[in-house]
């Protein structure tokens, strides 16, 4: 791991991806920016890491496809090289539906999102990691698989899915040297949130500021560090201390 490999990181073109791809680029590694709607937005960020001197290209996928994320996979290691870190970010929409109105194809809806996609980004990784002796993998969640908000059950439960995944992947992977990990973010406002006061959640959190995509960024790039290469099968909240 002390020559970083390349860098995937899913849902890139704005918000927590696009800071975590900079991130990543800053602290030396070959980014993935990936997109499946937002390529402008992908490009965007593609050129900041350039403009810094970093190494990145963009890559639309849609990553709840199996096709989908082998051939982006595939791309990448013939345009970058090897992948050895994941970080699986990209997310849908997350509609309030309560209990009265709930259907299985809801809970499949954040499933994709939140079980499959990982798990076929790490699979079609698997190999490039094997053989470069290590690797990374970074699943983001939310706390709110901790807060368990009213109407969003079918979103809790994929996110809360993602504690076991992370539990029993870093047990089957540690003797390969690949660490999992999963950040928790808190309430992080993004471009899709503007407009929304965010007054009442910051006066609940400790430290009485809102958290920003770069705070979450920071974590992660700890994680696919060397600096956090004992660190594994954990889940780390980042949200200032709201759920205390």
């Amino acid at each position: 791991m002390t020559t970083p490999g390349v860098a995937i990181i899913t849902g890139a073109s704005r918000g927590l991806g696009a800071a975590i791809a900079l991130r990543l680029a800053a602290d030396g590694r070959p980014v993935a920016v990936n997109y499946l709607r937002g390529r402008e937005g992908a490009e965007a960020v593609v050129a900041r890491i350039r403009e810094r001197g970093g190494v990145a290209e963009a890559y639309g996928a849609d990553v709840v496809a199996e096709d989908g994320v082998t051939a982006l996979v595939d791309e990448v290691t013939r345009t970058l090289g090897p992948v050895t870190a994941v970080v699986a970010n990209a997310t849908g929409p997350q509609p309030e539906v309560g209990i009265d109105d709930l259907t299985w194809q809801t809970h499949l809806d954040q499933l994709e999102f939140f079980v499959k996609s990982p798990t076929l980004l790490v699979r079609a990784a698997l190999p490039s990691m094997r053989a470069a002796g290590g690797g990374r993998v970074v699943l983001i969640g939310s706390d709110l698989a901790d807060r368990a908000a009213p109407l969003m059950s079918a979103y809790v439960a994929a996110k809360s899915a993602q504690v076991g995944l992370t539990k029993v992947w870093a047990k089957e992977l540690g003797p390969d040297g690949i660490t999992v990990n999963l950040v928790q973010p808190g309430w992080i406002p993004v471009e899709r949130h503007a407009g929304i006061d965010s007054a009442a959640y910051e006066a609940e959190v400790p430290l009485r500021r809102m958290g920003t995509p770069e705070d979450v960024a920071a974590m992660v790039g700890h994680l696919v560090s060397d600096a956090g290469g004992f660190v594994t099968g954990q889940r780390i909240t980042v949200n200032g201390g709201h759920v205390i």
